[in-house]
């Protein structure tokens, strides 16, 4: 690994020398002509040279070119190319504005960069999740979901309805960072996993990398979904409102001032069931409602700032009981331009997800509130060395605070007491260096190194147990305090990323990566679905980091005229102290719970599989994923192997939209994979009074098989002629065939179909719990 570092340095230096003539810089911003947005991803051109660039996440783009007369091309799929000539002299700055074009039906793309972006980009494992397909798409109660999308692309398994947890080529639900506006997100799902936290009309762009992440990116074993947000129409005021039969939104945006400087965007969404309901005099205790607020502003052609903010409830409330969670984010941004070749971004970021519990039974009852809270300070600098060179570097510095636990009775009867388990804090600091490169007209390399440094630090107290392993007979021999950011326990990782791709020719190209991931913090839960009140934990002296390493090659092709795209790609995963838990694990509220904790080896291997079509009235792709994820932890499962519970043999997904005119649009997904393992007790045997279960090898037996389709229709009306208004109509169907696909499946004393016990009691049955029947929907949508 040193010495492909040190050569493509080598390779760097090289190329810096060949450009060491006189040269100077084209820069500038590449926005949409309507609204003022900027572009990510578009592409600038020069054809004297047949290479160019494309703009970053913040829509800005700097080539380095020696003196002379050039062609220059801007373009981004779906809009109108502005070619300008170019006599290079001096430093010049352009800032584009691409108008959209007036598209042919059966032109119809449904992505946003360059055609043949899948053959040349370097990274392999990137799938660009396609905002304006998700919307086409069929939805739950007519809301998109850009999780949903995600859950179906190759080498991403879900586990099952009921939840926007997913698992990418072999890792857990946990080891996936989601990203909002570079604000981390730890629990995605709204209505138990119904809905998502991603409001689909504000999203500008969402990316999913599941190998190939660069090193400015760290914190997570296996993926990033990078969610951003529009930043508001600077040219006029709009919005977009929906009503559907189980939740409605209103989104509006426009410019704060006159001079197309700053802008604001703010949605809100609400289900109301519960409201419905009882104006019914029924009772439908589950709610949700969320909003998404962002303003920025932009002083000088130098100088840009944003804030970005989230703030999301669910509520789960019956008979005085309540469940209860919620995500907060902010994201304050400073984006300045030092010259034409250095570009930096300053952000000041927060995250809190919190979640409560509340029992109000007077004897049993308690309630209980938990939450996690980050501050991170980031800094990126991206520094254009010349046309064949980008260099990336930065650092990023988090402060956690993690409160695992109050508990308080629900009345002087209660037989719980007040307990409040210990605070735990950490500190996190990340320095990174990276660089693209275009080796050759083939051959392109992005490579750089993180170094991340964690510390668990006070205020706490830490138990030094007899045998840390001892779960029954717990015996605890000292306790060592340590006072406010005094260490406590201090890890760093070094964590080298490679990825290569060459071009076979116009139509095809190789891909290959290496990554080293390390993570921090690690998810308390002995179940496959997330449930709102798992608890998140830091690294400690008794929980080692987790660490993975992944290489992945691949092979891409495209055929007529990049209308199909075509991608093979095979990965492998090694993963090390991966948590887990004992067998029979008491992982709620266990003031012990370090004695729970088993860390071991996971390794995962698979095949993914992707056909797309681009063009045409029928649009969409087929994925297929082959993989095995398997684990081995010391003291789980008889110290032998055993497949993880989230480990789905074969997944094929199906998704289409088809375009029957300008007016109507057809959409449908069909989903299958294999089942998932599970644990279920065999038998019970008594002991001290107590009766207990026997339970199976760990993950020793498998669900049935899922699948499920899903069909929309939309209607886009014509403009009204005397009102700037679009409205639509999305009708929906999902589990078109009524599939009753299983959420989880339990034992039960046998019984007949009265409900009455068969025998002695003794003869146990399994039964299958499923979540959604056929479910038809309807929504109105209306742009402004």
């Amino acid at each position: 690994m040193r010495s492909i570092l040190a050569m493509a340095f080598i390779s760097l230096l090289l190329s810096n020398y060949a450009f060491s003539q006189e040269k100077y810089t084209i820069s500038g911003y590449i926005k949409d002509v309507a609204n003022g947005e900027e572009i990510i991803g578009a592409t600038v051109y020069i054809e004297e040279i047949s290479n160019g660039v494309t703009t970053n996440p913040y829509g800005f783009y700097s080539i380095t070119l020696p003196e002379g007369n050039y062609n220059v091309r801007f373009s981004f799929i779906g809009y109108n190319t502005i070619n300008k000539k170019l006599s290079l002299s001096e430093n010049t700055t352009f800032n584009i504005e691409l108008t959209e074009q007036a598209t042919e039906l059966a032109e119809v793309v449904v992505h946003g960069e360059a055609e043949n972006h899948n053959i040349t980009e370097i990274a392999a494992g990137r799938n660009e999740i396609s905002i304006q397909q998700v919307k086409e798409l069929p939805a739950l109660f007519g809301e998109p979901d850009i999780i949903k999308n995600v859950q179906m692309q190759p080498g991403v398994i879900t586990a099952g309805e009921g939840t926007s947890a997913f698992f990418v080529r072999g890792g857990s639900s946990d080891q996936n960072l989601i990203l909002l506006d570079e604000a981390p997100v730890y629990d995605p799902s709204h209505f138990f996993g119904l809905f998502s936290v991603f409001n689909a009309d504000v999203l500008k762009s969402a990316d999913l990398y599941k190998g190939g992440i660069p090193s400015m990116y760290g914190g997570r074993l296996s993926s990033m979904l990078d969610v951003r947000t529009k930043d508001g129409n600077t040219k006029k005021l709009g919005g977009s409102a929906g009503i559907g039969l189980l939740a409605s939104k209103l989104t509006l945006e426009g410019p704060i001032s006159k001079n197309e400087k700053s802008s604001f965007i703010i949605s809100g969404r609400r289900s109301y069931a519960d409201v419905l309901a009882k104006a019914a005099s029924k009772e439908v205790p589950v709610y949700f409602y969320d909003l998404n607020a962002k303003v920025n502003w932009k002083p000088t052609n130098k100088d840009r700032f944003f804030l970005s903010t989230y703030f999301g409830r669910d509520v789960l409330d019956f008979d005085g009981n309540r469940i209860e969670w919620g995500n907060k984010t902010a994201t304050l941004r400073w984006n300045h331009l030092f010259n034409e070749r250095l570009f930096s971004n300053t952000s000041l970021i927060f995250s809190d997800f919190d979640y409560a519990l509340k029992i109000a039974d007077p004897v049993e009852g308690f309630e209980w509130t938990a939450n996690m809270q980050e501050v991170a300070l980031k800094y990126d600098l991206n520094y254009f060395l010349n046309s064949r060179n980008e260099i990336s570097f930065g650092f990023q510095g988090t402060y956690h605070r993690y409160s695992p636990g109050k508990i308080v009775p629900s009345s002087d009867q209660s037989i719980f007491k007040g307990t409040n388990l210990a605070k735990m804090y950490s500190m996190d600091y990340a320095f990174y260096v990276g660089n693209t490169q275009k080796v050759s007209d083939r051959l392109s390399l992005e490579y750089g190194v993180r170094l991340s440094i964690f510390q668990n630090v006070g205020e706490d107290t830490v138990d030094v147990y007899e045998d840390i392993k001892d779960n029954v007979d717990v015996n605890v021999i000292d306790r060592i305090a340590y006072g406010k950011f005094e260490p406590i326990k201090t890890y760093w990782n070094l964590e080298p990323r490679v990825s290569a791709r060459y071009i076979l020719n116009e139509n095809s190209s190789l891909k290959a990566s290496y990554q080293r991931m390390a993570q921090y913090v690690h998810l308390i839960a002995n179940a496959t679905v997330p449930i709102p009140f798992n608890t998140w934990a830091p690294s400690s002296t008794y929980l080692k980091p987790q660490k993975a390493d992944q290489v992945a090659v691949g092979y891409f092709r495209n055929f007529k005229n990049n209308t199909y795209e075509f991608s093979a790609e095979a990965y492998y995963k090694d993963m090390k102290d991966v948590t887990d838990f004992a067998d029979n694990a008491q992982v709620f509220f266990n003031e012990n719970l370090e004695t729970e904790f088993r860390q071991g080896t996971s390794n995962s291997y698979g095949l993914e599989l992707m056909m797309k079509k681009n063009k045409g009235r029928l649009t969409g792709f087929v994925g297929y994923t082959w993989s095995k994820t398997e684990r081995s932890v010391p003291d789980v499962n008889s110290n032998q192997p055993f497949l993880a519970n989230y480990d789905r043999r074969h997944s094929l997904n199906i998704i289409g939209t088809y375009k029957i005119s300008e007016k109507y649009v057809l959409g449908g997904g069909w989903t299958y994979s294999t089942g998932r393992p599970i644990t279920l007790p065999t038998g019970r045997y008594e002991y001290d009074g107590y009766n207990l279960n026997y339970y199976s090898e760990r993950n020793g037996y498998k669900m049935a098989d899922f699948h499920r389709l899903d069909l929309s229709f939309t209607i886009h009306p014509e403009k009204n002629a005397t009102r700037n208004w679009k409205v639509s109509h999305v009708f929906s169907i999902y589990n078109a065939y009524n599939r009753a696909n299983p959420f989880t499946i339990y034992t039960r004393t046998k019984q007949d179909s009265d409900g009455n016990i068969i025998g002695d009691g003794t003869e146990k049955e399994v039964r299958q719990v499923s979540l959604f029947p056929i479910l038809p929907s309807y929504t109105f949508n209306i742009k402004f």
